[in-house]
């Protein structure tokens, strides 16, 4: 079974496909993904709920989803990623892939420019 960490440019997509009634992009890669294990974490959650107009609605959706917390591992690897690189990552970013790492997951979204390095490590939902 695969393991993905959703990047809340996907769960802002799948939400608003699911509040529209439609099949866009994001449902199209969950019906190909059917048997995955769909994860989510605090940074995600955040950034969703930053642009939320129904908090509640976006509490309730979240439930679906397994959640990955943040701690010292998880720390360390940002760290050390952003001491070593010669280009900064944002910080939201330098989280979701030091989460993704430790926990064996490919990253899903929509976010090239802060995840296309990760090669088998993110798939871009966007991209059948």
């Amino acid at each position: 079974m695969s393991r993905f960490l959703l990047d809340s440019s996907f769960v802002i997509d799948l939400l608003n496909e699911v509040a529209r009634n439609e099949r866009g992009p994001a449902r199209a890669w969950a019906a190909r993904n059917p048997g995955a294990e769909l994860w989510i974490s605090p940074v995600t959650f955040a950034e969703v709920l930053e642009g939320a107009t129904d908090i509640a609605a976006v509490r309730e959706a979240f439930r679906a989803f397994r959640w990955q917390t943040i701690g010292r591992q998880h720390a360390e690897r940002v760290a050390l990623r952003q001491s070593r690189s010669a280009h900064r990552m944002g910080e939201n970013d330098a989280w979701q892939i030091a989460v993704a790492e430790a926990m064996d997951a490919t990253i899903v979204g929509h976010d090239p420019g802060a995840f296309g390095r990760l090669g088998d490590g993110y798939e871009d939902h966007l991209k059948p």
